[in-house]
């Protein structure tokens, strides 16, 4: 395979830099940075981190990326489901709170940026076409109904744990009765808050005559005015004194960088996790960085990407962080901001730097019910059961995919979840090229095209037999093609020419090269002829090389129109 060379897509654009991109992107960084901090923040604690550990994934990752990836406007950073992916990871590895706690977490995301990095170098960025999107959609929504309900003991107040629905909710219904309800006010004030801007904002804010670009960017900020709000609320009521569980201390400054202390053991429990974190957030990260490149014509780099991204996380190592990818909610923000580089991403670093130089300690009042409340509503977005509804009328294989996926990440947890997902991605890939459609063809009358007979009338001959494979011949799928051939041919005498038309033939693997000998000498033992028609270049190099066109009882046709006009009428 052929290694890619490392770009440096930051030179592309920093050659045409101008004032009017610097403007846009300053503009959006500032905006983006008010929208991170909060975020930085409740995904740290969500991963069962220190929250000032958000705000060093939230620097030296957009730093990064800003060299390395290939889309100007997405924004890295923490997420919620790789967030919960890595608590999920670390729970098994060390205990919540502890140095190994947050030594394990660099070390995950060394891993996922190594993998990432590697399989950029590879060329291996088409692997995300090889998981489903259902399936990938079906695991964001269980996900984030595990992340809504695993924040409740926040908004109450509670101690409570649980990496499954029925855990979760186990917990929350065992020290229900211990609700802090001074907290739940403040975590419940906040989800309104939150959803009241979500709903009415804009349209209330353009009804005091902002521009509804502008209005709609402002809703975006909203939970920078609720944890400014329940800062000075906690700090003037002095509600610490009622239970009112805070971030506390966050340390100012930044760490110094250093390699996480790596230790072989904590990579064999740690491999898995990082292989399914690098999988499913180079995925989102794509599937973002596609949508927002399409709106301006922009090119996004699968192979770049993984590169970018695997950068990424290793700064994210290096700097006391944890795993990041591209997240849609911000990037989204950053590119309705009017970013045009990803020079609003370096700005936005150098303002959350900033911030963790010189404003943590005004954070230390902030409510942990704040931050719950603000990964509750932004989570609760992704909750898509119309999936279900879709998959059932368009493809049943599909839905059976995503039910299966949605039901393993509620029941068993995330890490089973996802690799439910990739298996059956996997699956329904392999089932649906393991029984390609074979289609019996016959002529459209008035011209030279050939259509499935079960659809159309058409005219046919019953001494030729012309099949249209509709998939690539290999080891999984040539034994139902000849089993096609054979159940058409022996029950029916009058067929002397049988003939493959191979427009959609793109491979032809060695068992199925065997495959189709055995079928043209079966073939010829009863008398009948095997032809092809339409066969691609490619596919008829390595014919010719294996000299199985010499040996081919029939002839080989440019076109389907000339076998059927050429066989017609013969026997």
């Amino acid at each position: 395979m052929k290694p890619a060379y490392l770009s440096l897509p930051i030179i592309k654009w920093a050659r045409r830099y101008t004032r009017e991109d610097l403007a846009s992107d300053m503009v959006a960084a500032v905006i983006v940075a008010i929208m991170l901090i909060p975020q930085s923040l409740a995904y740290a604690l969500l991963a069962g981190l220190p929250a000032e550990v958000g705000l060093y994934a939230s620097i030296a990752p957009l730093l990064a990326y800003a060299v390395l990836g290939s889309s100007r406007t997405l924004s890295v950073g923490p997420v919620a489901i790789t967030s919960l992916m890595t608590a999920a990871a670390l729970a098994e590895v060390a205990e919540q709170g502890t140095a190994d706690y947050l030594s394990a977490a660099t070390t995950l995301a060394l891993l996922s940026g190594l993998m990432l990095f590697a399989c950029g170098a590879l060329r291996l960025g088409i692997v995300a076409n090889f998981l489903s999107h259902s399936v990938v959609s079906a695991f964001i929504t269980a996900s984030a109904i595990i992340i809504a309900l695993s924040q409740l003991r926040h908004l109450l107040g509670i101690e409570a744990g649980g990496d499954t629905v029925l855990e979760i909710i186990g917990e929350l219904e065992t020290g229900l009765t211990e609700t802090n309800f001074v907290t739940l006010a403040i975590g419940g004030g906040v989800v309104l808050f939150l959803f009241a801007v979500r709903w009415w904002g804009s349209a209330t804010l353009e009804g005091m005559g902002l521009k509804a670009g502008t209005a709609n960017l402002l809703t975006k900020t909203a939970p920078v005015f609720g944890v400014i709000f329940t800062i000075i609320l906690v700090s003037q009521l002095d509600l610490t004194s009622h239970d009112v569980d805070v971030v506390g201390v966050i340390p100012t400054g930044l760490p110094m960088p250093a390699m996480p202390a790596i230790s072989l053991e904590l990579v064999e429990q740690l491999w898995v996790p990082a292989a399914l974190i690098s999988l499913i957030g180079y995925v989102e990260s794509i599937s973002v960085g596609r949508t927002l490149g399409a709106r301006r014509r922009e090119r996004v780099s699968n192979d770049q990407e993984l590169i970018g991204l695997g950068a990424a996380n290793v700064a994210a190592s290096i700097s006391g962080g944890f795993p990041v990818t591209g997240g849609f909610s911000r990037s989204v923000v950053n590119f309705d901001a009017g970013a045009r580089t990803q020079a609003a991403s370096i700005f936005s670093a150098l303002l959350i730097a900033l911030v963790a130089i010189l404003l943590t300690p005004y954070l230390y009042n902030l409510p942990k019910a704040t931050l719950a409340a603000t990964i509750v509503v932004a989570v609760l977005s992704l909750v898509d059961f119309s999936i279900l509804g879709k998959t059932w009328r368009f493809a049943k294989g599909d839905y059976f995919a995503v039910l299966l996926t949605l039901v393993m990440t509620l029941a068993f947890g995330v890490e089973i979840g996802v690799s439910s997902g990739v298996f059956l991605s996997l699956g329904l890939h392999l089932y649906r090229t393991a029984k390609p459609h074979v289609a019996e063809v016959g002529l459209v009358e008035g011209s030279q095209h050939f259509r499935n007979v079960r659809r159309y009338k058409v005219e046919t001959d019953p001494s030729v037999l012309n099949l249209r494979v509709d998939e690539s011949l290999f080891f999984a799928n040539a034994a139902l093609l000849e089993d096609v051939i054979y159940h058409r041919v022996f029950r029916d005498s009058r067929i002397a020419h049988v003939v493959l038309m191979c427009n959609a033939v793109n491979e032809v693997d060695y068992s199925a090269l065997e495959t189709l000998e055995e079928i043209n000498q079966r073939l010829y033992e009863e008398g009948v002829q095997l032809h092809l028609s339409e066969v691609k270049g490619p596919v008829l190099d390595k014919l010719e090389r294996v000299h199985f066109l010499d040996h081919l009882s029939g002839n080989l046709y440019m076109t389907q129109y000339q076998a059927y006009t050429d066989l017609s009428g013969q026997a």
